[in-house]
Formats: C-alpha cells, structure tokens, sequence
C-alpha cells in the first residue's frame, strides 16, 4: 500500500523507552510521519525523542496531561492517508505494523488483539485477568463484535474520520468509545493477534497502584455506559 501513514505516540515520562520506539517505527515503516506529543514529561522524553535525527519526526510539548486529548492533538496536526497509535513503551508490537497496514486493503481498521487465536498476554494475572473481564463486559454492554476493545493500537484510513471523531476527554477509554462508532457506522474492523509484553516496573500510567488501576476502571465503565445511553 502506497500512502503515507502517520503514527501518534503519546508521552509522559518515556525516557528509558522513547528512542527504542521511534527507532523501531522507523525501521518498520521508513518514510512514516511520528507526531510525538509529550505532557509536560519531567525524566527528559522529549529531550530524548528531539535527539533523534529524523526530518519525519514532529514533537509537541503540553502543559496539560490527558492520553486522548494529546491523540486529538496528534491526530488534528498528522498529514497521513493512514493513521497509527502505539503505546510508547511498547517497542516489541511495532514489528506488526507492516502487517496491519497491509491488511487496511481489505479493512477500514485493523486493531492488534489480546483475545483472538494466537495471541499472548504477559502481564501479571491480576491484570490480565481484570483486563479480559473488562473487554468482556464492554463487549455485552455495547453490543460490539470486537474482542479487545480496550487495546488501543491500531491503523485506520483517515477517512473512517468523516463518519466517527474521537471524543477526546479521559483515559483509554475514549477509544473504546471510538471503536464502538466506527463499528456502528459500519466501517469493517480487522483484529490480528500479539504477544502484549510482560510487565516492567514503570511501565503501565494505568496501573502504578491499586487505588489508581480502580480509578480509571471506574472511569471505563462509566463512559461506557454513558455510549449505551447516547445511542438509545
């Protein structure tokens, strides 16, 4: 497929991992766009992710935090026919991009899945438990056909944007919410499977403690329920 593909990358307190990630999207995409775009991070992301030496590389620095509203920010400012979203410290998944851009020839979205046939989730087993009952239950509540509703990475065709645009307030769960309209609005989505790493100390901004992981869950729920209601 012969387009121009842009990935956002989201960060906050990235450092031990920025480079590896950008390195790795340039090896497996050469010509892609990156649009970095860093809350206010204070372990020196941004200075990391500006020391690599790539034209294609484009870095915005906020004051404010929140992951969707820095992917509007990505998405309001890439150039692409196609569009990514990684986690930027998950270097090891990018290897599947090819794959899944390839596969927008016959899809509108294409999702990497933690719950089809040959994937893996390395994770501790509290979350990896909590994180299936979750897309389980998104699953019911929104009458969706998709498995991992909650993975967030991703390729689209930046015209799935005219009929659905992510409402960008909260956490990860926006996305669930996004998938959901592009579902309904009849955009054919792909799930492909991967091994989602194991856990690295640091490494996850939703779970760095309990009250916080049950935070965001409560703020999970509640937006889905409230995509139920907008829709009846």
């Amino acid at each position: 497929m012969n387009k121009k593909i842009s990935i956002i990358l989201s960060t906050y307190n990235e450092a031990l991992e920025i480079k590896e990630t950008i390195s790795k999207i340039f090896e497996f995409i050469p010509n892609a766009e990156i649009i970095l775009v860093d809350d206010n991070s204070k372990d020196g992301t941004l200075e990391k992710a500006k020391s690599v030496n790539n034209q294609n590389l484009i870095c915005f620095s906020r004051k404010t935090r929140g992951l969707a509203s820095a992917f509007l920010v990505g998405l309001i400012n890439s150039t692409g026919d196609i569009i990514g979203w990684t986690d930027s410290n998950m270097s090891s998944v990018i290897k599947n991009f090819p794959l899944m851009i390839n596969k927008l020839d016959e899809a509108d979205v294409v999702i990497l899945s933690r719950y089809v046939e040959g994937s893996k989730d390395n994770r501790n087993k509290f979350r990896v438990a909590v994180s299936y009952i979750l897309n389980k239950f998104s699953k019911l509540i929104l009458r969706s056909n998709i498995n991992d509703i909650s993975s967030g990475i991703h390729v689209m065709k930046r015209e799935v944007l005219l009929s659905a645009i992510p409402i960008a307030y909260g956490h990860g769960e926006f996305f669930m919410e996004f998938l959901s309209r592009i579902e309904k609005k009849g955009h054919k989505i792909i799930e492909l499977p991967y091994v989602h790493p194991g856990d690295i100390e640091g490494n996850s901004k939703s779970f760095p403690n309990l009250f916080t992981f049950s935070r965001f869950g409560f703020f999970y729920i509640l937006r889905l329920l409230r995509t139920l209601f907008k829709r009846q």
